[in-house]
């Protein structure tokens, strides 16, 4: 189990952080990224699972911005709600508050690590920030979009290709304006690796996290 700490954007904005910390020493740092729905059960879980392998996570509370301390499900009604809170959150202010994020982490190599919409946000920190020494994005909707953005470090993609919300010929456009970028492609919907999602697929999300911790062995150490 973790607990909330605070932090402090460069604009004077507090805002939560789930932190997690593993046993001994840590072997660098992650920053995970939440999706639409907060720093809920499941993104603390997924901090959990990589302090578990070695790593000091922070999951900073984005949504802090609009409402503080959100936490939804995943029925209908809170997909709505998230999606109006995220609308209120722009790309720059998230990227703010997850670089703000990392400056807690002095001596530490850093990675990123986002869902979703969080997802997006890794690519950009990846693209935009100098903090992170390696990146991962699952499912990020907005990643196609902003392709052309060149990585400061290095990145590894997951997506599902049954994703409604993500057309392959996204993806596709992507590997081919960044074809030095691994991209995975899963038989699997949107949000495939939350366990308490419809979407859920047990072996793709297995596989995913598979490579997920061997990119960041390789890049951070």
């Amino acid at each position: 189990m973790g607990k909330t700490v605070q932090g402090q954007a460069g604009d004077g904005h507090t805002f939560g952080i789930y932190r997690a910390e593993p046993e001994g020493t840590a072997r660098a740092a992650l920053v995970i990224v939440q999706e639409i729905f907060g720093v809920n059960g499941h993104i603390r879980s997924v901090c959990d699972d990589y302090a578990k392998e070695g790593y000091l996570v922070l999951a900073p509370a984005l949504f802090d911005r609009v409402e503080r301390d959100v936490q939804l499900g995943y029925c209908p009604e809170d997909v709505a709600l998230g999606r109006a809170i995220r609308e209120k959150v722009s790309l720059d202010d998230a990227l703010a508050d997850v670089d703000a994020t990392a400056r807690q982490l002095t001596g530490q190599r850093i990675g990123v690590i986002g869902y979703c919409w969080g997802g997006t946000v890794s690519w950009a920190a990846a693209t935009r920030s100098k903090s992170f020494a390696a990146a991962v994005s699952y499912y990020g909707g907005g990643v196609p979009d902003l392709a052309g953005e060149k990585p400061s470090c290095p990145v590894l993609l997951h997506f599902g290709e049954q994703d409604q919300a993500i057309p392959l010929e996204g993806v596709r456009k992507l590997q081919a304006i960044n074809p030095e970028i691994p991209v995975h492609v899963y038989p699997a919907g949107h949000g495939f690796n939350c366990d308490q999602r419809a979407s859920y697929h047990a072996e793709s999300s297995r596989l995913a996290r598979e490579r997920t911790l061997a990119f960041l062995r390789q890049h951070l150490g």
